[in-house]
């Protein structure tokens, strides 16, 4: 509720205005059981004795009119607003996910975090909407109906107040009983978006390997989950509105035959028993209407309060209190005694400690899980070290803004990501205030202009899901461009050539001979003949640099690094042998 509140007031006039003509408009809607009875008491009376039957008419006119108007201002102002609140939340509810640390992203699946930023949406509009038209209007009507009814009876209306007092208790009990049956459903619901996000997102590997079989039988399990998710959610409501129709029916008759009486006994006027049977039935019907809305409402609640639970959980890492911007002055790298595990509890480094001079290139090898990958990913604080430092040009990154920090590094991944625009906009990407001139710059400097004026549009090409309309190679010099916009000082390289071909390899080589010119430059390095003219080797093993030094020097003498060059060249000769 804090949560929605906080949109509410984010919107305070509207909201104020939707208020005021849903008030107005129920206690008119009220007021029109009143002017039937002030008329019927009219028309009941000897001609000319009372009020012109003319002015109770006039006033039951008035009060339809005013109850119509109300509710179209109170709905005109809502179809704005009610969209606002919704196109506010999901903005930032998107800017609060993107600030997670890539850790939260590799333990839940991209479909069920996106289906549940628009689950939030849709539950926080239905809310709003149920709260405005089915919620608020029986209580008011409620509350309107019995101050009228004690025109008739005080004592009636006070039974009637203890009888609505209790029924909404009840309801409020029971339909809080069931909430774990609603989060259950929410959670299965989500469930079955992110299983088809990933199934689709992955369609060349299900194919690949024949498993579209295996996938719909498993898509069914978990719809086959969610259904009986949800049969168990609407069956418990349908309990709900069964008990409260049987007190409907009894208290309905009830208060007829009470009026009955009282005009029997002369205590009440014709259009009182009318005022007491339209009032009556208005409450209790009231009543219903607001026990349904609250069964909606816990549903749409269980919906919101499941997925903000998930959405809204705190930032692994935030800027230090004290961040200042990083300044670069040749992006001089320092690991200073540097420990870390896992948040899952792998123990990767203890102590470990790397000076990397500004302008040197340094080849990152070594056998599996010895640590090359998380030393790039505590450089780029996608991590926090658990003791120790990281310093760029003497300034520890922990205190630095994450956005100066992201403006010091270039990365081109081995896996290049590539988002579903054109070919301008993710080269782009790396300086977003770059002109055209530049991003086209940028592109032959990366040996990208015989594959771009070889498409039709250019560099207006839309270039798929992840980059799917172009090749391996051509995704790999988009990436290349993207870094030579940027133009950061330091540069960090996951072998990009190992799953090329020949000739895309060497353009490749190229364009990355001409972008690391000038920078420093870490490179997790593969195919480890692309390390001949860099200026150090640092062989990682278990979490420690077992060598370091120029790879002629290491190659001279036996270690690591020999034995790994010689496998690699013993690898080549059988191949060449074939």
């Amino acid at each position: 509720m804090a949560f929605l509140w906080h949109y509410v007031q984010g919107r305070p006039i509207s909201h104020a205005v939707i208020l005021i003509a849903v008030l107005g408009a129920v206690g008119f809607s009220v007021s029109t059981q009143y002017g039937v009875k002030f008329l019927v008491d009219t028309l009941s009376g000897q001609p000319g004795a009372g009020p012109s039957p003319w002015i109770a008419f006039a006033m039951l006119v008035s009060f339809v009119a005013a109850d119509n108007l109300l509710w179209r201002v109170a709905s005109w102002t809502a179809s704005y607003s009610f969209v606002n609140v919704t196109g506010d939340l999901r903005s930032d509810l998107f800017r609060h996910l993107t600030g997670h640390a890539p850790s939260y992203f590799a333990d839940r699946l991209p479909g069920v975090l996106t289906s549940r930023i628009t689950a939030t949406s849709n539950a926080a509009f239905q809310i709003e909407n149920m709260f405005v038209w089915n919620v608020l209007p029986p209580c008011v009507a409620t509350f309107g109906a019995i101050l009228y009814l004690s025109m008739v009876s005080v004592t009636m209306a006070a039974v009637l107040v203890v009888i609505a007092a209790l029924v909404m208790w009840v309801m409020f009990r029971i339909a809080a009983a069931g909430r774990p049956l609603h989060h259950a459903f929410a959670d299965k619901a989500a469930a079955v978006d992110g299983e088809m996000v990933d199934v689709i997102g992955n369609m060349a590997l299900v194919r690949a390997f024949g498993g579209i079989a295996r996938e719909h039988s498993r898509f069914d399990t978990t719809v086959g989950h969610e259904m009986t998710a949800r049969r168990r959610s609407l069956l418990y409501l349908e309990k709900l509105r069964l008990i409260h129709a049987l007190v409907v029916v009894v208290m309905t008759l009830a208060l007829l035959a009470w009026a009955i009486t009282l005009w029997q006994a002369g205590k009440a006027s014709a259009g009182d028993v009318v005022l007491v049977c339209t009032l009556g039935l208005s409450v209790l019907s009231a009543t219903r209407d607001l026990a349904v809305a609250l069964v909606d409402v816990t549903q749409h609640m269980a919906r919101l309060s499941e997925a903000v639970s998930t959405l809204l959980s705190p930032h692994e890492l935030r800027d230090h209190p004290d961040a200042s911007v990083l300044k670069t002055n040749g992006a001089r790298v320092t690991f200073e005694n540097v420990s870390f595990r896992y948040p899952a509890g792998k123990h990767v480094f203890e102590g470990l400690s790397v000076d990397i001079k500004a302008g040197e290139r340094v080849g990152l090898v070594g056998p599996s899980g010895g640590g090359k990958s998380t030393l790039v990913a505590l450089l780029q604080r996608f991590y926090a070290v658990k003791s120790g430092r990281i310093l760029i040009d003497g300034h520890d990154i922990a205190r630095a803004t994450d956005e100066s920090l992201r403006h010091a590094i270039a990365v081109v991944p081995q896996d290049t990501a590539l988002l579903n625009r054109t070919l301008m906009e993710n080269i782009r990407y790396g300086r977003p205030a770059a002109t055209d001139e530049e991003v086209w710059e940028a592109a032959i400097a990366a040996r990208c202009r015989p594959f771009i004026e070889a498409l039709p549009e250019g560099l207006e090409t839309v270039v798929g899901d992840r980059g799917v309309k172009l090749s391996g190679g051509q995704r790999q010099r988009i990436a290349i461009a993207r870094a030579f916009l940027k133009n950061a000082p330091l540069l960090i390289l996951d072998e990009a050539t190992s799953a090329l071909d020949t000739e895309s390899e060497e353009m490749i080589r190229q364009a990355l001979e001409s972008l690391m010119a000038g920078r420093t430059v870490i490179t997790i390095a593969h195919r480890l003949s692309t390390l001949r003219n860099f200026d150090r080797i640092l062989v990682l093993k278990g979490g420690q640099v077992v060598e370091d030094g120029p790879p002629a020097e290491l190659l001279s003498r036996a270690g690591v690094y020999r034995e790994m060059v010689d496998r690699q060249r013993g690898g080549l000769e059988q191949m060449a042998a074939v």
